[in-house]
């Protein structure tokens, strides 16, 4: 699965895989699927190709994925010398200009017309349904995937659910509603979840499989807040984990050692990294573990200092907690002796370890490791089946069970039992509960691009930027502007359609 993805997103039709703005700047005339597409594995490799826009710097190897991060209450600037387009996105100043969304937006829309182009091709086969139609589930789910965080990420966007034949076209594109982007997600994923196979090939977690689908369907409905869909859902992926293989690996630290196995029972969906390869584009350009890396180690650990939590996300963190550990570098090697995090030479704080102290094959910043990035795993279906049943019918034994497996696990520090975080026990309020719950996401899925779409769909930002007990203190934090980032300029000149801009930008 890696060689492909790797060998068929270096050479997959670039010119015709390109976003928005490139094609209005480069028309490169019609494109037919006919013409590329003459059996079921050329369609594969277009999904393949996919996937590789993904696994690229731009998106889940820094830019993205670090917009995510920095957004949130969890992670903030280390070394005030980084570009001001991170100080902007964290510090909730940034303008329209921002670099890291006019390098991100592009790069979405890449990978939905390289699933556009998959299943256009894929239609125009005539090959039976059962052959087909998993092809298509995939890149339908693929496309899912990319509409689903940009819509989170921008509200209104272009839906674009056709095979681009003639550039000229774009020009006349408009934003879509978020319902109707919404609709359309939810149609994928439901397609998804019907053809595609309970296991893929080699049961690879870098490809879909019904489970998958399920389990970003419980997702969807749980950020539109409906929760009897998304405990539905979620509930399902629970009742069949035996058949999609899932569960909760035994070591939280198993999770964030490179090289992961393909197949970790963890992981529902995972963004594969080839450790020491890279490409045109930033392909499998994987930068997060020197983004978050201290500053001044010791090679092999050497780093960056950009994406450093704040002290009081550290102190506030209760040191029995096994997932504090892993989740945290407090001390390294600098100049061959161990130094804490008093003594780092940029940023004297602790630092993010879940990417830094095991990058696998990398070079010697953690550059270009083999990470095997969890997107989705087996305990936010947990997590999510718990909020979701807790809002329908309260904190019932069952919702509390989901909450509890997850910390059992926590209590096994390496192969050695401890007695913390205790199991949650009856008698909470569902209001208590289900805080509970989002504490409990806030620690389990810390620094893994999650808690800036639950401060999102929470409407948290007032309370965590700005409250009493805020992690993360950012006055600046203006509800009525910054749950969505700005459409890039650039892109509102090209195509004026796609006016009004979200408001306050």
């Amino acid at each position: 699965m890696k060689i492909y993805i790797r060998r068929c997103f270096l050479f997959l039709l670039p010119a015709m895989l390109l976003s928005c703005a490139d094609l209005n700047e480069k028309p490169i005339g019609l494109l037919a699927p006919e013409a590329m597409f003459k059996s079921a594995k050329d369609v594969e490799t277009a999904v393949f190709g996919a996937y590789g826009w993904i696994a690229s710097e731009r998106l889940y190897g820094r830019q993205f994925v670090s917009a995510l991060m920095l957004r949130d209450d969890m992670s903030d600037i280390g070394d005030r010398g980084t570009p001001a387009e991170r100080q902007q996105v964290n510090d909730f100043n940034m303008d329209d200009n921002n670099n890291m969304v006019n390098q991100f937006w592009p790069y979405w829309y890449q990978v939905i017309s390289a699933s556009n182009a998959a299943i256009a091709g894929a239609e125009q086969l005539g090959l039976a349904e059962a052959e087909i139609n998993p092809l298509i589930a995939e890149a339908r789910f693929v496309r899912a995937f990319a509409y689903f965080h940009l819509v989170r990420v921008f509200g209104d966007v272009p839906y674009i659910d056709f095979f681009i034949n003639n550039p000229e076209s774009v020009k006349q594109l408009t934003r879509t509603p978020a319902a109707t982007v919404y609709t359309g997600i939810i149609a994928d994923f439901e397609f998804a979840k019907q053809w595609l196979p309970e296991k893929q090939p080699a049961d690879v977690r870098s490809r879909p499989t019904k489970g998958t689908a399920a389990a970003y369907l419980s997702t969807v409905h749980l950020t539109l807040q409906d929760y009897a869909k998304a405990y539905t859902e979620a509930k399902w992926v629970i009742d069949n984990k035996d058949k999609f293989g899932y569960g909760l690996e035994a070591d939280f630290q198993t999770l964030f050692r490179a090289p992961q196995a393909n197949n970790m029972k963890e992981h529902i969906f995972a963004i594969d990294f080839l450790g020491l390869q890279s490409g045109a584009g930033g392909a499998n350009d994987d930068i997060m573990p020197p983004m978050t890396g201290v500053r001044g180690g010791d090679a092999p650990r050497s780093g960056w200092s950009v994406i450093v939590p704040s002290q009081k996300v550290f102190d506030t963190w209760d040191a029995r907690d096994y997932r504090k550990h892993v989740s945290f570098d407090d001390s390294l090697l600098i100049g061959g002796k161990l130094a804490p995090y008093t003594e780092f030479p940029n940023t004297k704080r602790p630092h993010i370890a879940k990417y830094a102290r095991f990058a696998g094959n990398s070079n010697a910043e953690g550059r270009y490791s083999d990470h095997n990035y969890a997107a989705m795993r087996y305990a936010e279906v947990l997590l999510v089946a718990a909020e979701a049943s807790a809002e329908v019918n309260g904190p019932t034994a069952e919702a509390i069970g989901y909450v509890n497996e997850i910390r059992a696990r926590a209590r096994n520090w390496a192969g050695t039992a401890s007695a913390f975080p205790a199991n949650v026990t009856a008698g909470l309020t569902k209001q208590a509960f289900i805080d509970l719950i989002m504490e409990e996401r806030r620690l389990e899925l810390a620094f893994e691009y999650k808690r800036w779409y639950d401060i999102q769909r929470r409407k948290l930002g007032d309370v965590v930027f700005k409250g009493p007990n805020s992690l993360e203190p950012h006055p600046t934090f203006n509800a009525q502007r910054d749950y969505l980032m700005p459409i890039p300029r650039t892109e509102l000149q090209i195509n004026p359609n796609l006016a009004p801009q979200n408001p306050g930008y």
